[in-house]
């Protein structure tokens, strides 16, 4: 019975791409004529890995494309090609590839046969080159004299039995690379066996049908002999004997036939050793060596956040519920009711922690972006990353990676000045684009900062003058002209290209970043550079909030937009033409929202001053919220309104409160576009 491979396909695709990731960010550090060994190393061992396992499953063109690119970074790891510049844009072309290349699989969509062929054409061509190369003539040899020599008395004779598997080759291991190796190690003796040689009509090129017999004399030990064929353990029987006594561990060495894997009761006699997923690993396989991390569905993960929600609610109802009980085990019954509380809140903390994940997810994503956008554009950019450990929830990590690729691409293209403009300044030719990420309160809050020009104020009130954004007669305030770089459709470059200059940017990322319930604000000097921030919540499972009542129902404003509640008296507000009302509020005047209004709800009371009144902050704008009282602060589990119902503007979710009655989660920067519109038409 065949073992169907194609239950590991997820798991392989899944690494795969990350160490993709890896190899790329290996890639990004080697330093050109002086490569670190362990980098090239890194990258060579990412290559075999996805190549085996490509093998393995069946993926013939991606396992063919990664061979040519291993052979390549075989001569770098061999010191027999030098990394330049070139050639480390055609190792991360490759990376591209590979990825485009699996991705296709993956969704089982055609590969861009032609873009393969042409980047291995490449390939295959810088490592020809390398060998046509002329070495340099030597030196005319002095007569050597006559010296009897003998092996060092700390070498070792190992003869080696290698005899390969049929299905060797199609596991992607080479021989030859491994014989190559082992010359490096000593000096190597190699005899081919030939028995199993079938006659020319019926031999299949794709199995493996030679064996050797081999000697090394070398100073290694037999651990480093039989490390040279770990790529192969499984595809071969192999076996290490020492031919003399002069061994450091002392006696006759011996390395025994290499073990099935897991896989071994299938036809196949062994499954490599690739992307540790791509292989199945039975129960008590490996007792020996424990994993510190398990993967998992993220489905599963919102399952169990879903669950752990409604027993939150659950609880609430029951804590509601006990605190009208009397008699002689209420007391108790409290005492429970608090314990679960907290065991509740545990849980859902721990629950919240599965679904956080660094940063450096997204971070890892612009060292490539940063490097070809900046040679594209003629400038010397170096990006610093800080911050990349602070986490924050999954679905706000899978959000914020668009908004901050638009700011980092705007820094580089309209920030950064050219390395001449910059040196002309006084500045260091090289600008700098810094990404930092930290936790400040309940928010998490990411900047995105340069060294560049800073936003030139001037320009900017021109072109919105000219695009009618702004009338001729408008003084707008610099935050407000700051501000006009999120409209839709604006923008001070006076050429569009593909790096920028549509108006098309800018106002993605600020509506994609108020849909996280976040804010983006701008900081800028002439001169000095323009910082970005980004303030997001933590997760958009779980808000705290302040419920307040208005009439029957009861509504939740998050914490993190409340900036003060107060009641008012009558004297202090001041009419407008219209329903329009405002009040006097820290040297401004800020504009009353009446919710009752809004949501077509029957107050308490209409006078302002028999209420209060709840100064929130959205999208930089402050307006006051008037309710008719406040009942507490609270943590509320989000549902959706729009998967249950439908989007209503001004509403970001909905939560059921523990006396099983829903109220509803005000999107404060949406309320103040409604009420805005609203006065307006």
């Amino acid at each position: 019975m065949a073992l169907d491979l194609e239950q590991f396909h997820d798991a392989f695709f899944e690494e795969a791409l990350e160490a993709l990731d890896s190899m790329e960010a290996a890639l990004l550090k080697l330093n050109p004529g002086n490569p670190e060994a362990e980098l090239v190393n890194t990258v060579f061992r990412t290559a075999h890995s996805i190549k085996g396992g490509s093998a393995t499953f069946g993926f013939t063109e991606v396992a063919s494309f990664t061979h040519t690119l291993e052979t390549l970074l075989d001569e770098l790891r061999g010191g027999r090609m030098q990394v330049t510049r070139p050639l480390s844009d055609l190792l991360l072309k490759s990376v591209d590839v590979m990825r485009e290349m699996l991705r296709a699989v993956q969704h089982k969509t055609p590969i861009d046969a032609q873009r393969v062929a042409d980047l291995q054409f490449d390939l295959e061509l810088a490592i020809v080159q390398k060998s046509q190369t002329p070495e340099p003539a030597p030196a005319p040899a002095a007569p050597a004299p006559v010296v009897i020599t003998a092996r060092a008395p700390d070498q070792h004779r190992w003869q080696i039995s290698f005899r390969p598997y049929p299905h060797l080759l199609l596991h992607g291991n080479d021989p030859l690379r491994i014989l190559r190796e082992l010359e490096e190690l000593g000096s190597l003796t190699v005899e081919a066996d030939l028995h199993r040689l079938p006659p020319l009509p019926e031999i299949n090129p794709e199995d493996c049908h030679l064996a050797w017999r081999l000697v090394l004399t070398s100073e290694v030990t037999s651990d480093v002999v039989a490390q040279v064929f770990e790529w192969a353990e499984g595809d071969c029987s192999l076996e290490i004997t020492a031919l003399d006594a002069g061994m450091t561990r002392g006696g006759a060495a011996s390395v025994p036939e290499a073990a099935p894997r897991a896989a071994a009761a299938v036809d196949d006699p062994g499954e490599p050793d690739r992307i540790r997923a791509a292989q199945p690993v039975p129960a008590g396989a490996q007792a020996g060596s424990e994993s510190g991390s398990i993967r998992v569905s993220t489905d599963k993960i919102d399952e169990i956040m879903n669950t752990v929600g409604e027993i939150v609610i659950t609880q609430s109802m029951l804590s509601q519920l006990g605190t009208s009980i009397e008699g002689p085990l209420a007391e108790q019954l409290r005492s429970g009711l608090a314990q679960l509380e907290r065991n509740v809140r545990e849980l859902q903390e721990g629950v919240m922690r599965v679904r956080m994940l660094p940063i450096s997810f997204v971070f890892s994503r612009f060292p490539r972006m940063v490097r070809d956008l900046g040679q594209r554009l003629g400038k010397d950019i170096e990006l610093k990353l800080t911050g990349e450990h602070t986490e924050l929830d999954k679905t706000v990590l899978e959000k914020i990676g668009d908004p901050l690729v638009h700011l980092v691409r705007n820094s580089i293209d309209h920030g950064i000045e050219r390395p001449d403009v910059r040196m002309a300044a006084g500045k260091p030719a090289a600008g700098t684009v810094h990404l930092n990420a930290y936790h400040k309160g309940g928010n998490i809050t990411v900047e995105v900062r340069d060294d560049g020009a800073g936003l030139n104020r001037d320009r900017i009130l021109a072109k919105a003058r000219e695009r009618g954004f702004v009338g001729p007669s408008e003084t707008p305030d610099e935050a407000a002209i700051c501000d006009l770089i999120f409209a839709a459709g604006f923008s001070t470059a006076d050429q569009a290209t593909d790096v920028s200059g549509r108006g098309v940017g800018m106002d993605v990322v600020r509506r994609n970043v108020l849909e996280l319930g976040g804010t983006i604000d701008v900081r800028t000097e002439r001169g000095k550079g323009c910082c970005f921030t980004i303030t997001l919540p933590l997760t958009l499972a779980i808000v705290d909030g302040q419920s307040v009542a208005v009439g029957s129902e009861t509504y939740i404003v998050p914490l993190t937009t409340i900036i003060e509640s107060l009641q008012l008296k009558p004297a202090m507000v001041n009419r407008l033409a219209g329903e329009g009302e405002v009040f006097l509020f820290r040297d401004g005047y800020v504009p009353v929202i009446r919710l009752h209004r809004l949501f077509g709800v029957r107050p308490r009371t209409q006078e302002l001053h028999e209420g209060l009144l709840m100064i929130v902050e959205g999208e930089g704008r402050r307006v006051g919220l008037f309710v008719d009282d406040l009942l507490g602060q609270q943590q509320v589990v989000i549902k959706s309104l729009e998967t249950n119902y439908r989007r209503v503007d001004g509403v970001s979710g909905a939560t059921i409160l523990g006396d099983g009655s829903v109220a509803l989660i005000l999107d404060v920067p949406g309320l103040i576009r409604v009420a805005t519109e609203r006065l307006a038409a």
